[in-house]
C-alpha cells in the first residue's frame, strides 16, 4: 500500500511541476505588455517602465520563473489567491459531498426499486445534466432568496465570523452547482449497482440468507463504488470551472472574480497562482479517490 501511495504521489508531483513549467513559458510566449495592460493604454511610458520593474518583468525569464517557483514552494501565490481560496473550495468540496450522497442514495434507490422509481430517477438525472447550471441559480434565487425570503440573494459571511451565516451564504450555491453532478454520477451509480447484482457472488451471499441491506450496501455498493469515484472525480473538475459563473451570480468574493480579472489585465504572476493552486486541487483529489480505489478494490495497487 505504502508503494501504491508513493508512486502516485510522485505522479502527482511531476504533473503540478511540468504543468508550472508549461503555463509559465506560454504565458510569457504570448507577448505583450503585462504593465500596460494593468495600469491602462492612457498611463505615460514612465509609469508603465517603473511598474515593470516593480513587477520584475525586466529580468531574465528564468530569473522570473526561479522567483516565482520560490515562492510557489512556499505556498504564497498571491494574497487574491488565498484569501479568496476558501470561498471557492468551500462551495466546490460542499457541491463534492452533497453530490457523492445524493447520487449514492438515488443511484441504489433506482437500481434497487426499478419500475417507475427507476423511470422518474432516469428522468430526473436527465434534466440535470441538460439545464445549466446559471439558470438553476438564477432559479434558485428567485424562488428561495427573492420570493420566500429563506436566503440573502447574494453575499459571503465567513466561517470564523458566523458558522450559521456561512451555512446559509453557500447553501443555494452549493445547490445550484451540484445539480449537474448528482445527475451524472447517479447514472453511473445506477448502471455498477445493476451490474453488480447480476453477478453470480451476489446471488450466492442471497441464497446464504444474508440481510438483502447487507448485500446491497455492504457488498454491492462496495463493488459499484470504484467507477463511481472515478465520476465523481472528474465532476469535481468540472465543479471548479462551474464554480466561477455561480460566484459571479452570487457575487461571492471568490476565485472565479480573481480569474476574469487576471486574465483581462494579464497578470501573469496570478494567473500563474491559479493554474498552480487549480492543479494542486486537482491532483490531491485525484490522489484520495486513488486510495479510496485501492481500498475498495486490492487489484487496483497492483496496476
Amino acid at each position: 500500500m505504502l508503494r501504491f501511495v508513493l508512486r502516485r504521489l510522485a505522479a502527482g508531483i511531476g504533473l503540478i511541476v511540468v504543468v508550472s513549467v508549461a503555463t509559465f513559458f506560454l504565458l510569457y510566449a504570448t507577448g505583450g505588455d503585462v504593465a500596460r495592460s494593468i495600469l491602462g493604454q492612457t498611463a505615460s511610458q514612465e509609469t508603465v517602465d517603473q511598474k515593470t520593474h516593480e513587477l520584475g518583468l525586466d529580468r531574465p525569464l528564468l530569473t522570473q520563473f526561479g522567483d516565482w517557483l520560490s515562492h510557489a514552494v512556499r505556498g504564497d501565490l498571491g494574497d487574491a489567491i488565498t484569501s479568496r481560496a476558501a470561498v471557492t473550495l468551500s462551495l466546490v468540496i460542499g457541491a463534492t459531498l452533497v453530490s457523492a450522497v445524493v447520487a449514492t442514495l438515488l443511484g441504489v434507490l433506482a437500481a434497487r426499486r426499478g419500475g417507475w422509481v427507476d423511470s422518474l430517477v432516469q428522468f430526473i438525472s436527465v434534466l440535470g445534466i441538460a439545464i445549466p447550471g446559471f439558470l438553476i441559480a438564477i432559479g434558485l434565487v428567485l424562488v428561495f432568496a427573492i420570493n420566500l425570503g429563506w436566503f440573502e440573494p447574494t453575499g459571503y459571511t465567513k466561517f470564523a465570523d458566523s458558522p450559521g451565516g456561512w451555512l446559509a451564504s453557500i447553501t443555494l450555491p452549493v445547490i445550484a452547482l451540484s445539480i449537474g453532478a448528482i445527475a451524472g454520477v447517479t447514472q453511473q451509480v445506477r448502471g455498477s449497482m445493476l451490474d453488480a447484482q447480476r453477478q453470480d457472488w451476489v446471488r450466492t451471499l442471497r441464497s446464504r440468507g444474508l440481510p438483502e441491506s447487507r448485500v446491497v450496501y455492504e457488498h454491492a455498493l462496495r463493488n459499484a463504488a470504484g467507477p463511481a469515484l472515478s465520476v465523481l472525480a472528474l465532476q469535481f473538475i468540472a465543479l471548479i470551472g462551474g464554480a466561477i459563473f455561480i460566484e459571479v451570480i452570487f457575487a461571492l468574493p471568490g476565485l472565479g472574480q480573481v480569474a476574469v480579472v487576471s486574465t483581462t489585465q494579464s497578470d501573469i504572476p496570478l494567473v500563474m497562482g491559479l493554474v498552480i493552486a487549480v492543479t494542486v486541487l486537482v491532483v490531491v483529489v485525484n490522489l484520495i479517490v486513488d486510495l479510496l480505489q485501492g481500498w475498495l478494490n486490492p487489484k487496483v495497487r497492483l496496476s
